[in-house]
């Protein structure tokens, strides 16, 4: 061996010995590397009702620091829905908000993930059963909502004659629960008024529109529409403005007004009730980190945004914890400037 070969062999040896014996820099704590994950999971990524829920989505990530982000079908399928919640169980995220296609198909999957420890907040999806998740948030008592558009409907149809109900699934929560007391509170109220059917839309505004064209046929003299769903409206109105019956039948809807507002000008559609999709994400996700961090929800609880500043909390029909804000609007076309989203 030369003496190069010698000479750098020792300057090797050297090297290696004091980086042994130099004080090594301690790996990071778990807590300081680990971001929380906030799932949030839609009926469809494609409707436009969820493009403005994504926005109140990812304001709670910017506002906290935590990776939050939504995913859904690209169109309404509850098998989709359960495929992509199974899918963030295997990722291990923190919390999971669903707002559910439809209640009884979710609920499996749900208590799996409670199984796995993560927290599981619902929307629009109070009849699920307590052990399916932590608790169900509500923009505002949907059964009272109900009644009123009866009665804004009856209103209207100067209570008398025919109407039809509109629901974008027949397992959907929300939209049986409204249409349900709004029937009920017709029954005994209206004795007058006619009730011809509730026909499911399956959310979308082409479904909406052939059944009110079929409707229309069959029922020529029909006066009214109560809708929950904010696509299948687009359709429903859109079949009474061609068939210029814009004074002679009133609907009444769920809507986005960036999608509806040329209905609302004609009449064709007369009001919306609304609620801000935004800010009922926001509040959801709100309660789920109110949950890891081991908070009750309580009755007068502010939940630090517009129409969820004082909540009641409540027991739903098959015993999920229901937390229900004060957060809906009627929208015409008078002032549907308001939430122009």
């Amino acid at each position: 061996m030369s003496k190069r070969s010698i000479l750098v062999l020792l300057v090797m040896v050297v090297v290696m010995v004091l980086s042994a014996c130099a004080p090594q820099a301690a790996a990071p704590a778990a807590d300081d590397t680990e971001e929380m994950v906030f799932a949030s999971v839609v009926k469809s990524i494609g409707d436009t009702w969820f493009v403005r829920y994504e926005e109140g989505v990812l304001k709670y990530g910017e506002d906290f620091g935590v990776k939050s982000f939504m995913e859904g079908p690209s169109d309404v399928d509850s098998a989709a829905q359960v495929a992509v919640i199974e899918d963030l169980i295997a990722q291990g995220v923190d919390v999971i908000v669903n707002v559910p296609y439809g209640v009884a198909e979710n609920e499996a999957v749900q208590r799996k993930a409670m199984e796995a420890g993560i927290v599981v907040i619902g929307h629009e999806a109070e009849t699920m059963s307590g052990d399916s998740l932590d608790y169900d948030l509500e923009g505002f008592e949907v059964c009272e909502a109900g009644e009123e558009e009866m009665r804004d409907l009856a209103a209207g149809m100067n209570e008398e004659g025919q109407y039809a109900q509109f629901v974008g699934s027949l397992t959907n929560a929300s939209h049986n629960i409204w249409t349900d007391c709004g029937k009920a509170y017709q029954e005994a109220n209206f004795p007058n008024m006619e009730w011809v059917g509730k026909y499911e839309s399956k959310e979308s505004a082409e479904n909406g529109y052939t059944m009110m064209k079929d409707i229309l046929k069959t029922y020529p003299e029909i006066k009214g529409i109560q809708s929950t769903d904010s696509v299948e409206v687009q359709g429903i109105g859109r079949a009474v403005d061609e068939a210029g019956l814009q004074d002679k039948i009133m609907v009444i809807g769920t809507c986005i007004v960036g999608d509806v507002g040329d209905l609302l000008q004609t009449g064709a559609v007369d009001y919306c009730m609304i609620w801000d999709p935004a800010d009922a994400a926001y509040a959801a996700l709100v309660v789920g980190q109110k949950v890891l961090n081991g908070e009750e929800i309580v009755t007068g609880m502010d939940l630090g945004v517009k129409g969820y500043e004082n909540v009641t909390l409540r027991d739903g029909e098959n015993g999920a914890k229901v937390i229900v804000g004060n957060a809906f609007a009627k929208i015409n076309k008078d002032n549907m400037d308001q939430m122009n989203f």
